[in-house]
């Protein structure tokens, strides 16, 4: 049986109405201005192994509470922007969302974490119709919003693969290394942003 038990169809159900919501934004976006807010969206429930793994490590018992109130991205969903400016037109349209209230918010596009990780997070309480873990009608559970553009996604996947190999040489050289990558991508997603508000005068 699952970690979630029996709160799994409700997760699953919450996180397609968010996709479709957030897709839906997306479509009268580009039918009003020509141009779409995102260029994917990838949506997942955490995995019985990784929110063990996670759990474990926080010193909590594998339970459907802890991994619903102890932890806040069971529900996850990445937006992947061509744009800087799009990340953050996304980010004003799931503040209007109804049913969904921001809890926390980190903007690591502003403010880079030392690795040069770029990103915007943003933790949602989103109201169902259906029973949370602490018996409420209508319910409460947390999803977790990742946005980024292209050139940051790019660069998080890569840094996420080197950070399974073991045994590296020069581990400092790496993150110097991926550090001025970090930054790299960042001057070029500023670049493209300047060219796109260039060509549309």
């Amino acid at each position: 049986m699952s970690i979630y038990g029996e709160y799994i169809n409700t997760m699953e159900k919450i996180m397609e109405d968010l996709e479709k919501k957030i897709e839906d934004n997306s479509s009268r976006h580009e039918a009003l201005h020509g141009e779409k807010l995102f260029e994917h969206i990838i949506c997942r429930i955490k995995s019985d192994e990784s929110m063990g793994d996670k759990l474990a490590l926080a010193g909590l018992e594998p339970t459907a509470y802890n991994a619903l109130r102890g932890m806040h991205d069971a529900i996850g969903l990445r937006i992947v922007c061509l744009f800087i400016d799009d990340v953050y037109k996304n980010v004003d349209l799931i503040k209007s969302l109804p049913g969904c209230t921001i809890t926390e918010e980190k903007d690591y596009i502003q403010n880079a974490k030392p690795n040069g990780y770029r990103s915007y997070h943003m933790i949602l309480d989103v109201t169902t119709d259906d029973p949370d873990v602490d018996g409420n009608v209508p319910g409460h559970f947390p999803v977790e919003i990742q946005l980024r553009t292209i050139a940051m996604d790019t660069w998080a996947a890569l840094e996420h693969e080197m950070n399974y190999k073991k045994d590296i040489e020069n581990p400092e050289l790496i993150q110097q290394e991926l550090r001025r990558c970090a930054n790299e991508l960042a001057s070029c997603d500023v670049s493209m942003q300047t060219l796109r508000k260039i060509i549309r005068g």
